[in-house]
């Protein structure tokens, strides 16, 4: 798993982003943890059962229901079941040898009011 660091990108706030598999960290926030490495690799996952652009897609039309549902745009991501997943396993560093396929579904409905 590559991991590349941007001054720039991700935006403030977020320590990461998977872009097809790279991780790329912000620079000023040092190096990952390996929790939110794990995070980004359950991300990786999900990113392959889905095909890369299927993954892309349902994430950002669930961002904005997501959006429409919980009227703020940080809530809303943390809503997304995507994201659902990965927050509330990445601590677990064994959970993806275990992990079935498209577990995300799992997320869908239950609600989260912030980061687990």
């Amino acid at each position: 798993m590559k991991i590349l660091y941007s001054k720039h990108f991700p935006p403030k706030g977020f320590a990461a982003i998977n872009l097809f598999g790279i991780i790329i960290g912000r620079k000023e926030y040092g190096s990952l943890t390996k929790y939110e490495i794990n995070h980004e690799k359950i991300h990786t996952s999900q990113i392959i059962e889905l095909l890369w652009i299927f993954f892309y897609l349902l994430y950002g039309m669930e961002w904005l229901i997501r959006i429409v549902q919980y009227r703020h745009p940080l809530k809303a991501y943390y809503n997304i079941s995507f994201e659902r997943e990965a927050y509330h396993n990445d601590k677990d560093l064994d959970y993806l040898k275990n992990r079935p396929w498209y577990s995300f579904i799992n997320y869908y409905r239950q609600p989260n009011d912030g980061k687990d």
